[in-house]
């Protein structure tokens, strides 16, 4: 028996997509190598799975990925490497200057005896403050109002239970009333029976 086709679509559990995934790269990576040793050729083979977890797989001619990916630029005439450099470079000049700028803050909120302060810059850092404050409040009273929200769930679904367990303590208490019941008028027939009262 042959192998049924199978429709080529995203598969939607995460364990057999995982799984399919990794037979396949193998697969995969196994038909790149017979390639570069039956036709002599260089390649590179870059997989990202879907976690962002990078794979690779290059000829043993090709020494480095980054000596590849030069090549590729010299011969297409593009610049990937030094754009994505650049990219870096940038973003790496954004964060020293927000952490510059962090810093600043930090040392605008401390009072430091020794620094002689203009009133405009302790009324700046007493803003900030002011702010910071504010900021925390609201994130305490956020805090608090979900914990009580859920102290008040947890208060409702026992009263809910101590309600349940009342009534099914009150059917059961009426079953046992009745069969006490029942069971005295049978008592006294057999009574009546034994003594000869018709």
């Amino acid at each position: 028996m042959g192998r049924g086709k199978i429709e080529i679509k995203r598969i939607e559990n995460p364990t057999q997509r995982q799984g399919t995934f990794y037979k396949r790269r193998d697969g995969l990576f196994k038909k790149a190598r017979e390639l570069s040793v039956l036709c002599d050729v260089e390649l590179l083979l870059l997989l990202f799975s879907s976690s962002g977890k990078i794979y690779e797989y290059h000829a043993p001619s090709v020494h480095s990925v980054k000596e590849f990916v030069q090549r590729y630029e010299a011969a297409t005439q593009t610049t990937i490497l030094r754009d994505h450099c650049k990219e870096i470079n940038s973003e790496r000049a954004k964060m020293e200057k927000s952490c510059e700028q962090m810093e600043k803050e930090i040392r605008i909120m401390t009072v430091d005896e020794t620094e002689n302060y203009t009133v405009l810059s302790l009324e700046a850092l007493e803003r900030n403050l002011e702010a910071a404050m504010e900021r925390v409040r609201k994130e305490m009273e956020h805090k608090i109002n979900r914990e009580i929200n859920y102290l008040e769930n947890v208060v409702r679904e026992r009263q809910e239970e101590g309600y349940s367990l009342c009534e099914k303590l009150s059917h059961v208490q009426t079953i046992n009333d009745i069969a006490g019941a029942s069971a005295s008028v049978n008592h006294d027939d057999d009574l009546d029976l034994k003594l000869g009262f018709n």
